[in-house]
């Protein structure tokens, strides 16, 4: 005897990477309700964690756009501030050669605070008006998930 046996060995099976092991011709018969319930479990956490990742890249995008933009808007902030002081100066000089300095003065800041009132009631309004922000491509793409799913529960009805 050379050590091999001649009695036949057990066939063995492949795993296909989803965990399941492919149909022969001895187990053709249809997966159990379990199984697909187990499988559409495994699928929609797959699906939600996709989503999930998709709205995070997506908001990371827009809030780099935002923080880039929200820069921009302080610099120039900043430059123009110094502009109005230059512009605001010569206003009350002018105004000077008319009336006392402390009347120019006033009569600048009493339209200046005017103005930035006006200007504070308009923002909230606006500031009501906007919406906050979604992720529109993440939100498009859950809804379409949730239609595909429920006309396939709907169709896997209709077929029993």
């Amino acid at each position: 005897m050379s050590g091999t046996s001649t009695q036949p060995r057990p066939a063995q099976t492949e795993t296909v990477p989803d965990g399941h092991r492919p149909a022969t011709a001895a187990t053709a018969s249809p997966p159990s309700t379990a199984d697909l319930i187990r499988r559409a479990t495994e699928q929609l956490s797959t699906l939600v964690r996709d989503e999930i990742a998709l709205a995070r890249a997506e908001m990371t995008e827009k809030l780099a756009h935002a923080g880039k933009g929200a820069g921009l808007f302080g610099g120039a902030g900043v430059v123009s501030l110094y502009g109005v002081f230059g512009v605001l100066t010569a206003a009350v000089l002018l105004l000077a050669k008319v009336m006392p300095a402390w009347g120019a003065a006033l009569a600048v800041g009493g339209a200046l605070l005017l103005l930035a009132g006006i200007m504070a009631v308009a923002g909230r309004g606006q500031v009501k008006k906007a919406s906050p922000p979604v992720p529109e491509a993440a939100v498009k793409g859950v809804r379409t998930d949730i239609e595909t799913v429920a006309a396939a529960v709907e169709d896997r009805g209709h077929q029993r």
